[in-house]
């Protein structure tokens, strides 16, 4: 077993476990990728203020997430297809989050089902994506059963009306499962640990969808029922009508403007996830951290503000809770621990995060995390 201390340790080890198509649909952005690189680069224009001859013996991450207690102030954010990162993914993934004492989000589109994760947890709480989908019928459908499986968030996502194109997705002719095309068959043998695992598991498809949609008779009837349920006719007053729908909290997922999240805050939504879709939907979108400020002065701490984007680090956590988040999303992060080392690996990544937000925390001379603020970052005139 390699030494792993970061993040891109576990990049790596996925890359070398997973067939392609599915390590490419989360290593990659939209079109020229300028957004999925300024989401991490970004965070480079941050300087920490380093302070010593501190007391720093009493360091405390713990706070709460939308009034739920956590650990520290990051969640699992939505990723579909996790259950081709790994068999059975989404529940590795629910698990390590559970043990962890952070919230997990479920995709919609994911290969587990709402109630795998209910059994596979124990009932706990968590937290369920949705896209603001045709198809009313599925989203009452599908708010239900979130409900009876134990969901106590909801977090709606508007930046999905339609899909950015995304270059390696189209060429690798993505799909869950992956067709048994001579290409595909082949990438697919050279990963026996993959095959072996989904082999093991009948969860192969979208779990939260096959067998909860009328007239889905195949694989070719699933992609075009998708593909057409993409919601271009989506308003705010659709926006307002799901959050009553739910009648729990709410976040608003995709918000990147000031003027939308203005706009969001008279929604009845309790939350805002600061996001462009880990720069997979409009490419030459600001960068999340840079949008932060402008968000946050719109919002003028009327509701919670959270940010994913370029979170691959405890200190790029650090640098956005610092400039004002109420807390992180991590995707990659964690999804390149799933495809490595399944749960083991989530939680690897998760303790990466935790060790490294650690450490900052005492370099700057910090004890709590109620502590972080703009006073542990230098103003970008200065050293």
């Amino acid at each position: 077993m390699p030494v792993i201390t970061e993040i891109e340790d576990l990049r790596r080890m996925h890359q070398a476990r997973v067939p392609r198509m599915f390590y490419d649909y989360v290593d990659t952005g939209s079109w020229a990728g300028q957004t999925y690189r300024e989401n991490l680069s970004d965070f480079s224009d941050i300087r920490f203020r380093q302070r010593v001859a501190r007391d720093i013996s009493r360091r405390d991450l713990s706070t709460t997430m939308m009034g739920r207690p956590v650990s520290m102030p990051v969640a699992l954010a939505p990723v579909g297809l996790l259950g081709m990162q790994h068999a059975d993914g989404e529940t590795h993934a629910a698990r390590a989050a559970l043990a962890q004492g952070i919230p997990y989000t479920m995709s919609t589109m994911s290969i587990c089902s709402l109630e795998d994760i209910a059994e596979a947890t124990g009932n706990a709480p968590f937290w369920f994506q949705l896209y603001t989908l045709k198809d009313n019928d599925f989203v009452d459908d599908i708010l239900d059963r979130a409900r009876q499986a134990g969901v106590d968030v909801l977090v709606l996502t508007l930046d999905l009306q339609i899909a950015g194109q995304r270059h390696k997705d189209l060429k690798n002719g993505l799909t869950a499962p992956p067709r048994l095309s001579v290409p595909n068959m082949i990438d697919i043998a050279m990963h026996p640990r993959w095959a072996l695992g989904m082999a093991g598991t009948k969860r192969r498809s979208f779990g939260n969808i096959v067998g909860h949609v009328k007239g889905m008779e195949g694989q070719d009837d699933l992609f075009r029922w998708i593909s057409e349920q993409f919601d271009t006719t989506l308003d705010w007053a659709r926006v307002e009508d799901i959050v009553r729908r739910w009648g729990g909290p709410v976040i608003l997922k995709g918000i990147n403007d000031p003027e939308d999240a203005r706009r969001a805050v008279d929604t009845g939504a309790q939350g805002i996830l600061l996001s462009n879709h880990g720069g997979r939907q409009l490419d030459g979108a600001s960068s999340t951290i840079r949008m932060l400020p402008h968000v946050l002065e719109a919002v003028r701490g009327q509701l919670p503000v959270y940010l994913d984007g370029g979170i691959q680090s405890g200190q790029a956590a650090l640098k956005a809770i610092a400039s004002g988040a109420d807390g992180v999303f991590i995707g990659r992060a964690y999804t390149y621990g799933l495809g490595a080392m399944g749960q083991q690996g989530v939680e690897k990544a998760i303790d990466i995060i935790r060790n490294e937000m650690d450490l900052t925390l005492a370099l700057c001379g910090i004890n709590d995390i109620a502590g972080v603020g703009p006073a542990m970052l230098w103003p970008h005139e200065a050293p």
